[in-house]
Order: C-alpha cells, then structure tokens, then sequence
C-alpha cells in the first residue's frame, strides 16, 4: 500500500483573489501562483509544507458535482510515491474513479470520490509550495511551476489594498 501524505487542500470560494489576501494578511501565507484553466480560476497559497488552492470553478461540471456557487472545503490532495499504485489502492478500497489518467505518472493529478462522496486527489509530483517529507533528505520539490499572471494583477492588488484598508479600520477602533 503506497502511503499518502495529505499536501493539498482546495476551497471553493467565489473571489480567490480576496480570499488569497485574507490568508497572506492573517497567516502569512505566501503566493506560489494562479490559475485560469478550462476549470476554474484560481490562486495557490503556501505555508511551507501543504499547498492551499482557492478555486473558482467556470462551470458545473468542472465543480465535479458540488455547483458553481458552493463555497467551502472542495477536495483534499494526497501525495503519493506511485499513482497506479495508490490509485489501485483507492479503487480497491472504495474509491470512484472521477477525472485524471490513473496510469500517468508525470500527470498533475487524479482525481477520486471516497465512498461518502467526498473528492480527493492523488498526486505524484505534488503541489506548487508543498513538501513531500518535511524535515527529511528525501523532500522532493513539486514539478507543478506554477506562476502569478499579469492578467490577474489588477484583481490581486485590489484584493491587497481591501484587506490593507479592513486592518487600518480594525486598528482606528482598538
């Protein structure tokens, strides 16, 4: 059985450029980069060890079954030292197979249904800003290279100075 390490947690949130801010004013969470795929918008967060995707999904079907507009805890990602393997395991188990080639190690990730219904996914590279095994020699870096897109700077800065403009009224009121 291939060990799973989770390293990736993705929300469904309608602007993950605001809730991006929130989380680098309040955790200091750093950015490792954006999205604007075929299924969502997106922002990745970082706190040095599990990789935060914050995604706004373009359509119903690529909100795999929980609807364009809901907002909160989507999928959870596991890092794994062999996807066919761990997605035999999975399937074996339980698992629902949802998207993703199972057979592809260099691909980003599969995605799988638990028997409750709840989505994860299982990577072999792992996520942009995550560690495979913290604190030890054998910590492989992601292949995901992700970037922050200058398309995007406006909605960045704007969600920056909004968060910037909540702390200066916070303090006014201490």
């Amino acid at each position: 059985m291939t060990k799973g390490r989770i390293r990736h947690l993705a929300l469904s949130v309608p602007d993950p450029w605001a809730t991006a801010a929130f989380y680098k004013a309040s955790f200091g969470m750093t950015q490792v980069g954006e999205t604007d795929s075929r299924l969502a918008e997106g922002v990745f967060l970082t706190d040095g060890v599990i990789n935060l995707a914050l995604l706004k999904f373009k359509d119903e079907e690529a909100a795999q079954g929980k609807g364009t507009d809901y907002v909160g805890l989507h999928h959870v990602g596991f890092w794994v030292d062999d996807v066919p393997s761990a997605g035999k395991d999975v399937s074996a188990a339980g698992a629902t197979w949802l998207m993703g080639d199972p057979t592809d190690t260099s691909g980003y990730e599969v995605k799988y249904t638990d028997p409750n219904g709840i989505i994860f996914d299982i990577s072999q590279g792992g996520w942009g800003g995550a560690q495979k095994n913290p604190g030890e020699t054998d910590n492989p870096a992601p292949h995901d290279t992700r970037k922050n897109l200058p398309k995007f700077d406006e909605r960045r800065e704007q969600a920056r100075a909004a968060v910037e403009k909540q702390r200066a009224k916070a303090l006014e009121t201490v």
